[in-house]
This record gives structure tokens, C-alpha cells and sequence, in this order.
């Protein structure tokens, strides 16, 4: 009796997750989306692979404060995306709300199906023997499926609305409902794609 009448904390006090799913095994230890009231771990987890004890959502509103390399060239960091925790965790809760408000779904749910869809399974590195190098295909680990899929996210959406009329939490939320869709239209389906030929053509 007494563990029924627990009550069952939301995310945010907004959000269910006790009936998430995560369909790819790999990725389950992974994808933290474990419930709490705030999100703010303030970098005190130290231990080994610590980013899977950081809930995703919170990892998502850290890239969006640096959205990270394309190719050779570093994105430009706008005032928003200023290391402000309240800025960019805002501009999460927003997209979950536009999320949630188009689909009709759970927003974490959305995204956790986004991430799925929009991780690589395997890559190309490059290998050097004999003084030449040549492109070589390798499997994609489930730690680093998760960082890609959320740094192809922000960066996606950060160009579409860098310079337009367009607000980054609209353009971050067509980003992971395209990508939950497995649509050609969201960045990280199709950089996912273009990484996946690119190591079958490396085999």
C-alpha cells in the first residue's frame, strides 16, 4: 500500500514518461530520461561515461549553447545560446510545448523516437598505412549515436533560423518531429543517410 500511494513524479511536473519506449536495445542504457522537477545537473557528474546520467533533455539545452562544428567551421553563437541556463532551457520547454501542441504526443517520447531515427549506425574514419589514407567503415557507438543526433538537431535548426524571421524553438521543433517521421526534410535523417552510404561505400 504504502508503495502505491508514492506519488509518481512527472518531468517538469508536465510531462509522463513511465510508459516511454526505446525500441533499440543499444541506445536503452543510454537515453537517460529519468523524471525530475529541474534539470540542472551542474556538472558535478565526474564518473565514467557521465553523460548517460545526464537526462537527455538537459543535454539537449547544453548543445544549443554551443551548437558545435560543421565540418571546419565553428557555428556563430548568438545572445541567446550565451551559456544562460534559463535562456536555453526555455527555449526547450517551448519546443516541447509546440511539439506536443502539433503531434498530439508525448513531447519526450517524440524526441526519444527522433533520436532513433536520426543517430548513424555506422561511420567512416580514416586510416593511414604506408603513408597513404584511405576512408574505413566502423560502427557507431550507442553513446556517441546520441551526441550526434542531438548536435544534428540544433545545428539543423540553428540554420534555418539564424538570420530569418523564424524563432529556434519553432525551427527545433519541425527539426525532431521530421526526424521522429524518418522524413527527408529534417537534417540529422538525412546527414544520418549520407553517413551510413558513406561507410557501405567504405567497406
Amino acid at each position: 500500500m504504502a508503495e502505491q500511494s508514492l506519488v509518481q513524479f512527472k518531468l517538469f511536473d508536465l510531462y509522463d514518461v513511465s510508459n516511454i519506449e526505446i525500441k533499440d536495445p543499444a541506445m536503452k542504457p543510454y537515453i537517460n530520461i529519468v523524471p525530475k522537477l529541474l534539470l540542472k545537473s551542474h556538472g558535478r557528474v565526474g564518473e565514467k561515461f557521465a553523460k548517460t546520467k545526464v537526462n537527455v533533455i538537459e543535454r539537449l539545452a547544453a548543445r544549443l549553447q554551443v551548437p558545435g562544428h560543421m565540418g571546419k567551421k565553428h557555428k556563430i553563437i548568438t545572445n541567446w545560446a550565451s551559456g544562460n541556463y534559463n535562456n536555453t532551457m526555455g527555449i526547450v520547454l517551448r519546443t516541447l510545448q509546440i511539439i506536443e501542441k502539433k503531434t498530439g504526443k508525448n513531447p519526450v517520447q517524440v524526441l526519444v523516437t527522433a533520436i532513433e531515427n536520426g543517430s548513424p549506425r555506422d561511420e567512416i574514419t580514416v586510416i593511414e598505412h604506408g603513408g597513404a589514407r584511405y576512408p574505413q567503415a566502423v560502427d557507431c557507438s550507442p553513446i556517441r549515436r546520441v551526441d550526434l543526433a542531438i548536435r544534428w538537431f540544433v545545428q539543423g535548426s540553428y540554420g534555418k533560423a539564424f538570420g530569418k524571421k523564424s524563432k529556434m524553438a519553432d525551427t527545433l521543433a519541425n527539426e525532431i518531429i521530421k526526424a521522429s517521421e524518418a522524413s527527408g526534410e529534417s537534417f540529422a535523417f538525412a546527414k544520418k543517410n549520407d553517413a551510413e552510404k558513406q561507410a557501405d561505400s567504405a567497406r
